[in-house]
């Protein structure tokens, strides 16, 4: 099923939280998408749980910058994270290599 919303995709992200993936894990991501369909959202992952929150995070681990496009293409698994990347539709600052656990953390 293919997901049309960014919204949509945060409402879903705690159904789709790999939990043994997580382990050990003590990071905040910070999500900032742009456009029309776009918001801010924080991720926040810590013993194994997974908490999101519409907006802001003071000291996130990583954020991630980039297009209600980009995004949902990403999730559909229509565009690879590290193609975003590089093409430079997805900006990272942060903890980058972190950035790389998010489709084994949130596998759509």
């Amino acid at each position: 099923m293919t997901i049309t919303s960014v919204k949509e995709v945060f409402d879903g992200m705690s159904d789709a939280f790999n939990a043994t993936a997580a382990q050990g894990l003590d990071a905040v991501f910070q999500f900032e998408i742009t456009g029309d369909d776009g918001g801010n959202w924080a991720v926040t992952i810590k013993d194994g749980a997974c908490e999101i929150i519409e907006g802001t995070h003071d000291a996130p681990t990583t954020t991630l910058t980039m297009s209600g496009e980009t995004w949902l293409a990403m999730v559909n698994g229509e565009l690879n994270g590290m193609q975003a990347f590089m093409s430079g539709q997805l900006k990272v600052s942060g903890d980058i290599m972190l950035a790389n656990r998010i489709p084994e953390l949130f596998p759509f």
